[in-house]
């Protein structure tokens, strides 16, 4: 049996759920590519919910995973989103929620990169949620490249 959803973060349990589908990638420096995806939210019925992206190539190669945490902000209708990629980047973004719409943008500050790690100087991320229907688009700046549309996709929530 799982546990009650924890109060702090009920207003977000529209996101709950496993979501599936595809998407697209591009940037300045690569080549265009589709992929797909399934992303994750879930609760343990503490303050925050878990999250856990996962994508592939159309071909089944593993493409980019992140792990991290969704956590309601100081004020109503303010969230966090702390991440790990495997990339060697950390994010911790800030945004709100309005409806169906999440906003959230980790700027430099935000952005931890371990010696090796990708050049990431921010991220933007804006999500739509309809129902069973969660569409996105990410916006990436590295130390070259100003934010620039990375990526979009449109998935849906598993019956």
């Amino acid at each position: 049996m799982s546990p009650e959803l924890h109060a702090d973060v009920a207003w977000l349990a529209f996101l709950l759920g496993t979501w599936r589908g595809e998407g697209s990638g591009s940037y300045p420096t690569i080549e265009p590519f589709a992929y797909r995806e399934r992303l994750t939210f879930d609760h343990v019925g503490d303050a925050w919910l878990s999250y856990i992206q996962e994508s592939w190539s159309l071909d089944d190669e593993p493409l980019h995973f992140e792990r991290g945490f969704l956590r309601p902000g100081a004020t109503a209708g303010e969230v966090e989103l702390v991440l790990a990629h495997p990339i060697g980047v950390t994010e911790v973004a800030h945004g709100r929620v309005d409806g169906g719409d999440i906003r959230l943008r980790g700027e430099e500050l935000g952005i931890g990169r371990a010696a090796t790690g990708m050049d990431v100087r921010g991220l933007e991320r804006r999500y739509q949620v309809d129902g069973d229907a969660l569409r996105y688009q990410i916006d990436m700046a590295t130390g070259t490249t100003p934010m620039t549309l990375h990526l979009t996709a449109d998935l849906r929530r598993d019956a």
